[in-house]
């Protein structure tokens, strides 16, 4: 049996409209859009923003009703270390939080760079060299 394919991710939102005014000045293109939900399509990957109650409505579970600290992180894979620096410059003006400015990565040969959304949801903005075997991974998954 093959893998599964784990490509979609789905963050409940506590105020879906300031998240969305959020994600939509990144330029992340919308794929689906309705009034409770929308989703945006990267290279390989659907964010998409639903609201937290009904997330976990939808999950038979209680809703998460405030965020504290950091859980997980999504990584944004870019093609040049130079890029790290543009995209988080980029969240920077669309109202982000950087948690990490860009920096030579610690744990792999790279660059990397942390931000929060306007509800702590964590991501990593990640360059790597062309052997790393995760970024290989990746790129394989999203083909």
């Amino acid at each position: 049996m093959a893998a599964p394919l784990a490509n979609i991710f789905t963050l409940g939102a506590l105020d879906l409209t300031r998240l969305r005014t959020f994600y939509d000045r990144l330029g992340w293109p919308v794929i689906f859009s309705d009034e409770d939900f929308v989703a945006y399509g990267l290279r390989g990957a659907i964010v998409c923003l639903f609201p937290v109650d009904k997330l976990a409505a939808d999950g038979r579970t209680q809703p998460e009703q405030t965020r504290s600290g950091m859980r997980f992180t999504i990584g944004i894979l870019v093609d040049s270390a130079q890029e790290v620096d543009a995209v988080a410059e980029q969240v920077r003006a669309a109202g982000g939080r950087i948690t990490k400015e860009p920096v030579n990565a610690e744990f792999f040969e790279g660059r990397s760079c942390y931000f929060a959304d306007p509800e702590d949801n964590y991501f990593e903005i990640v360059w790597a060299t062309p052997d790393n075997p995760v970024l290989v991974a990746a790129r394989r998954a999203a083909t």
